[in-house]
Parts: structure tokens; sequence; C-alpha cells
């Protein structure tokens, strides 16, 4: 199963520790993700269902290319890392 993990800043706000999921596109393992935590959906998603401007997914240290769809291919052994943008001064 792939392991999808969370930046510490995502961790501040959300409980959301890493948890392996089986997913085969990264849509199918963040639905995984939200069955666990609903709350998480509206912070990486928004209301149409694309990825959010300030959230960034890698799988596989290769940022995701498709940002709507959330087609980007995931494996059993894939390692999924879901960072929030920071901005500041």
């Amino acid at each position: 199963m792939a392991r999808i993990s969370f930046t510490p800043n995502l961790q501040r706000h959300l409980d959301v520790a890493a948890l392996r999921v089986s997913g085969t596109t990264v849509e199918a393992v963040l639905l995984e993700v939200f069955a666990v935590n609903p709350r998480l959906r509206s912070y990486l998603l928004d209301d149409q269902g694309r990825l959010r401007q300030h959230v960034l997914i890698f799988v596989d240290a290769e940022q995701i290319v498709d940002r709507q769809r959330l087609s980007d291919r995931v494996t059993a052994n894939s390692d999924i890392y879901v960072v929030q943008a920071l901005a500041g001064g």
C-alpha cells in the first residue's frame, strides 16, 4: 500500500497522521483519506474538487501534474507527500 503523509503545518490544524492507502490515483488516495478525516477536504480541495492553489502534492518526489482531476498515478509502493505552501516575509 502507498503511504501518504502531511507537512507539520497541516498537522497543527488537523489530526492528519500518515496513512497507508490503496488508491491507484491521487484522487482515489485522497478519497480514502477524506473518509478517515472529512475536515481535511476543505483544506486541500476547492468547491470544484480541484487542488487548492496553496497546496502541492508529490508522488515519489515528483510534483503532480493534474491539479484538476487528480489523475496522476499512484503505485502500491508510492510515497505521497502533501505540502501546504506558506507565504510571508
